[in-house]
């Protein structure tokens, strides 16, 4: 199925493919299951009909914002194109696309609202992701205020950041939480994630983030790995660690961590789901989220 998805009655079906055609998206007909069947394969819905029939069709569907899709709600008359879901995660720019057909777009986020850019919106314009999703509430807050700085840092470089500070990274699809032995090689660390990203099928490319905890700070070895693949390493701090899902058992327990690699892997996750479980590879152990 197409990543845009235009639902519609029947009757509206003339207006309808316009909008599809301008979209290069499917075009399918209402039934009352429909949004249910297309939710987690499309990345982005226009719903040719009332809010109110969108609203409580898609109500019991989401789940979080930065994995439901955007959804947009077009009047039948073509006059409005309203982000009802995912305003800052596309939906505005969908309905900024359909400006083009005469149809007017209805932005409510308030950034955007107040003609500022968000979070969300520059690491879009810079081909990024954003690694901890829950600053954006407290940045968007602060561009609403004033003016936030962007700082561009070229590395290799190691950043540590405050739950207020956004954290931008290169886009794709997987992250890595990396554990290591005190003392390890650069070379350990680099074979290490060599043979996991092969036994899981995955380029270096889809790999968005690594990740390990603060107390591996001082291992020259593992930050000199990462840096010379070019990849962003964001050390994670304990409460993090701690409050992720716990996987698999973990000696970590004796430094007061339940573990390393794997609820590092999943801190900076987009869909918190292990792909590969830890594996002890030598002194190094590697866990791949997405």
């Amino acid at each position: 199925m197409n990543e845009t998805v235009v639902i519609a009655f029947p009757r509206s079906f003339p207006q309808a493919q316009r909008i599809a055609e301008h979209l290069d998206a499917t075009l399918l007909p209402y039934d009352p299951g429909v949004f249910a069947r297309v939710f987690e394969s499309a990345q982005r819905i226009v719903a040719l009909m009332a809010t109110g029939i969108v609203v409580r069709s898609v109500a019991p569907l989401l789940q979080d914002k930065w994995i439901d899709p955007a959804v947009v709600v077009v009047s039948p008359d073509l006059s409005y194109a309203v982000p009802l879901i995912g305003g800052h995660h596309g939906a505005n720019e969908l309905a900024y696309e359909l400006a083009a057909l005469g149809i007017r777009p209805v932005i409510t986020t308030a950034t955007e609202a107040t003609g500022k850019e968000s979070v969300e919106a520059i690491a879009q314009r810079h081909g990024a992701d954003i690694v901890n999703r829950d600053s954006t509430r407290h940045v968007n807050a602060a561009i609403l205020d004033g003016d936030v700085p962007v700082h561009v840092i070229d590395g290799p470089a190691i950043v540590i950041a405050g739950p207020r500070v956004s954290v931008l990274m290169n886009k794709g699809v997987y992250s890595v939480g990396v554990g290591c032995r005190k003392g390890v090689h650069k070379e350990e660390v680099l074979d290490a994630i060599r043979q996991a990203l092969t036994a899981c099928g995955i380029s270096r490319g889809q790999v968005y983030v690594f990740a390990t905890t603060v107390k591996k700070m001082g291992e020259t070895g593992l930050v000199a790995a990462i840096a010379s693949l070019s990849a962003g390493l964001i050390f994670i701090d304990d409460v993090t660690i701690n409050a992720q899902p716990l996987q698999s058992p973990s000696n970590a327990r004796r430094i007061g961590l339940s573990g390393v690699a794997e609820p590092c892997a999943l801190a900076v996750s987009k869909h918190k789901e292990l792909v590969m479980k830890k594996t002890v590879y030598g002194r190094v152990t590697v866990a791949i989220a997405r």
